[in-house]
């Protein structure tokens, strides 16, 4: 209901919602928002009216797809929270909203929408264990695909010049997009904020894919042993395959339009267009690549826990 009045209140505001890039789209595409709401909101008041009755289930099945389509609207919340928590603007703070709404309605519905289960008395705990080993090769693939990004940050953090721009040119163009302070001193010790985001987001991949993943290490002293509950790895992995795995994705299909010319790479920042095009590559190869490791991973955990102490 929230999400509907939120959704409502800026079309008739004739405020848009979706923005592609940083150009916004029609605020008429607010009506889809409206529609995913009032859909979801009619559909949990009638299982909650009329409890889980067989003509009822359909709607279990509709709230999924809803649940799917708030995923969609939910897309580069991640971004937004990157760009907040070192001190540059969003695009749209309506659009902001948007996406932080959106995101707890999938979570929401994707809790309304499954089936009750509780594990028999007496069931056997299991122990912490491993991911497949196909999971566990997709996740040394996300990490190798994080290398040449990294690489590349490196260069520019340490005051090197790469696709024709140094890193004093790099730190000038943060200081004009309003940078935070902090962005800017780990820039001058020669630390690159997205690195370091790059770092913890490997730590969480293979914390999904490995046995200490599911439980508090020793130094952690009151937690240490204890069950991790699922949703503390999984809340932002979701967030993060959702966000990068179709950013990254879609961003190698249009710089692959763009290399056979079909499509001009926009210069921005760079020297010339051949400059940006080789950084979108190679950005948007580990976002990709990470980000569908980190959806293997998140599925793999999700099943591999599920039931156990700590689930809530």
């Amino acid at each position: 209901m929230v999400y509907s009045g939120f959704g409502l209140t800026c079309v008739l505001s004739g405020i848009p919602l979706f923005h592609h890039g940083g150009d916004p789209g029609p605020p008429s595409l607010g009506w889809a928002a409206v529609t995913v709401g009032v859909s979801a909101a009619l559909s949990c008041g009638a299982i909650l009216r009329y409890g889980p009755l067989p003509v009822l289930r359909g709607l279990l099945r509709l709230l999924r797809l809803l649940s799917a389509l708030a995923g969609i609207f939910a897309f580069s919340l991640l971004m937004d929270v990157i760009t907040l928590m070192f001190g540059q603007g969003v695009d749209s703070w309506a659009a902001a909203a948007n996406h932080a709404l959106a995101a707890m309605g999938v979570l929401l519905l994707a809790a309304a929408a499954r089936p009750e289960h509780r594990p028999a008395d007496g069931a056997r705990v299991q122990e912490p264990s491993a991911a497949s080993g196909p999971v566990q090769l997709a996740a040394w693939a996300g990490t190798a695909a994080f290398l040449p990004y990294a690489g590349m940050k490196l260069i520019w953090a340490s005051g090197g010049t790469f696709a024709g721009i140094s890193g004093a040119e790099m730190r000038a163009v943060s200081r004009r997009n309003g940078a935070s302070g902090i962005w800017l001193t780990l820039d001058s010790w020669g630390l690159d904020a997205t690195m370091l985001l790059a770092a913890l987001g490997v730590f969480l991949l293979w914390g999904l894919v490995r046995p200490w993943g599911q439980v508090f290490p020793r130094w952690t002293l009151p937690l240490r042993g204890r069950r991790v509950p699922r949703w503390l790895p999984l809340a932002p992995a979701l967030l993060g395959a959702a966000t990068l795995a179709p950013y990254g994705v879609f961003g190698i299909g249009y710089s692959a339009l763009a290399t056979a010319g079909v499509v001009t790479m926009r210069q921005g920042d760079f020297h010339s267009s051949g400059d940006a095009l080789l950084v979108a590559w190679i950005g948007m190869a580990a976002f990709a690549g990470y980000g569908l490791a980190l959806t293997a991973a998140a599925r793999s955990y999700w099943i591999r826990t599920r039931g156990l102490p700590g689930e809530s």
